[in-house]
């Protein structure tokens, strides 16, 4: 046998081999999905533009009752399909987003709203029940209850922002005006809280621009600041 023949049989076996797997090498990384990241808006604006302009508008027709005629019906509607919806449905949505205290305040205001624009309608009645000074009797009753509530908000919004607790500071102050001249009907209680009432409803204004005017919505020379009146490493 020739020597070319054996370099061809011998050449011919290397061509055959069996691959074998390392076993103590790692596994290939499987490749995953990146998680959605979901992104939740900040109802508190609509809350605080909704509370600001329910109380902007009664107030104003507290001074000028004089001058408006029907001053009950227009603050029905501000209250009841401005001011009550939207603080109730501010409030749900703050109760998902984890932030109790802004639930508790958006909807028992929204609450209120509701109430105060029930009180003239004339569907309830409520208004044709009492004769006389009873009825202002008890929406004097009505408005301190809530003006005790307001107070208590106020306790614990110290530590927010300085709008916030204007805000809530002189609704405390309008809302126990009110709820003396309805005791009373000494007409300088009902123009010092609407006067107090406009104030407080510039300070709602003003906490819902400087969370809506953003730095992806306007310019910064227009947006204004939070005012936040304790840091929160601070007890």
């Amino acid at each position: 046998m020739s020597s070319n023949s054996i370099t061809e049989k011998e050449g011919s076996k290397d061509n055959y081999y069996v691959q074998t797997v390392n076993m103590d090498s790692p596994a290939p990384p499987t490749p995953q999905m990146q998680p959605y990241q979901r992104t939740f808006g900040n109802p508190a604006p609509l809350g605080m533009l909704a509370y600001g302009t329910v109380f902007l508008c009664s107030s104003i027709l507290t001074l000028a009752s004089k001058n408006v005629g029907g001053q009950a019906n227009l603050v029905l509607v501000f209250a009841t399909f401005y001011g009550g919806i939207s603080q109730t449905l501010v409030g749900m949505w703050e109760m998902f987003l984890g932030n109790t205290f802004s639930a508790t305040v958006f909807t028992t205001y929204g609450g209120f709203n509701l109430s105060y624009g029930a009180l003239y309608l004339p569907q309830i009645g409520l208004a044709s029940v009492y004769s006389g000074q009873d009825f202002y009797n008890a929406i004097g009753i009505y408005l301190a209850i809530w003006d005790l509530i307001t107070f208590v908000f106020l306790l614990g919004a110290i530590r927010t922002t300085a709008p916030i607790v204007a805000t809530l500071g002189f609704t405390v102050c309008a809302l126990t005006c009110l709820s003396i001249n309805a005791f009373t009907g000494n007409v300088h209680f009902a123009t010092a809280g609407g006067a107090l009432g406009i104030i407080a409803s510039f300070g709602a204004y003003y906490g819902a621009l400087s969370l809506f005017w953003t730095q992806q919505t306007t310019f910064s020379f227009i947006r204004l600041p939070p005012l936040v009146t304790a840091p929160s490493s601070n007890v």
